[in-house]
């Protein structure tokens, strides 16, 4: 398990981001006015017990971004140790396991006290939701932005997924970013193959090598520098665009021809 990261903007809200599985992390997010804890999705039961136990934070809500197993393994485990309420996508709520709440883009909620605001970001699944906490400057965007990167297309296509991240892109850019999966270092090699004229790129694979050296995770991080630095965000830049040789092409075309490339990296 890495070592406990707080980030937030309010004292009273704590982020602790972790390990589970090979590659998933893990996220408790705790109000210390209210006690409530969430759970950004659910991939493995023991790590989550461990880093509620090791806070003293009860569990009380786990949010569900989408139904893949991954994301969704100890739902019902939790659920029973814990009485937590699970929250999830309408589009998909037949396949979550343990629902109890129905959530859809635009909604606003307040769960244990924490103010939540529901993105819709369908493409790697059709019903994909982030979760923005608009006061602690956070975003959960789970397998739909990763660092440099995004979500393998699955059930979504790439103008669908374009449009999800648009969205996610209009955030501010102090906003950090929590994903659903460390895989910034080949994300990284890919980035700078597709945008080698990127000196802000470049800078930041420096880091992130770095990081990785240390054993440290590579999140969360923010918004402005995904903004600057990921080839999936920056389709309708020109200077990208260049390099992939599809200058004034539609954005999605060349989202689509980045995706392409990826998944074959």
């Amino acid at each position: 398990m890495t070592n406990p990261q707080r980030s937030s903007l309010l004292a009273e809200t704590l982020i602790r981001q972790f390990m589970c599985r090979s590659d998933n992390f893990g996220v408790l997010v705790h109000d210390a006015a209210s006690g409530a804890t969430l759970s950004i999705d659910a991939p493995e039961e023991a790590p989550i017990v461990a880093a509620l136990e090791a806070e003293g934070w009860r569990l009380t809500h786990i949010l569900t971004t989408h139904h893949h197993a991954d994301h969704v393994a100890a739902n019902e485990a939790l659920k029973a140790r814990y009485g937590a309420e699970i929250l999830g996508p309408e589009k998909e709520s037949a396949k979550i396991p343990g629902i109890d709440r129905t959530v859809t883009g635009g909604d606003r909620l307040t769960v244990g006290g924490i103010a939540v605001e529901v993105i819709d970001t369908p493409g790697h699944t059709i019903g994909e939701v982030s979760y923005y906490l608009p006061e602690a400057r956070a975003l959960f965007a789970a397998d739909a932005l990763f660092s440099l990167g995004c979500g393998r297309l699955f059930e979504g296509d790439a103008a669908m997924m374009w449009e999800s991240l648009q969205r996610l892109r209009t955030l501010p850019d102090d906003t950090m970013l929590y994903c659903g999966h460390e895989y910034t270092t080949t994300n990284a090699r890919f980035a700078v193959d597709v945008d080698p004229g990127n000196t802000a790129l470049r800078n930041r694979v420096e880091v992130i090598e770095r990081l990785r050296i240390a054993g440290k995770p590579t999140l969360p991080v923010s918004l402005g520098e995904e903004k600057d630095t990921n080839p999936f965000l920056r389709a309708d830049n020109a200077d990208l665009q260049a390099e992939m040789k599809m200058a004034g092409a539609d954005p999605v075309a060349v989202f689509a021809a980045l995706r392409e490339k990826r998944n074959g990296y």
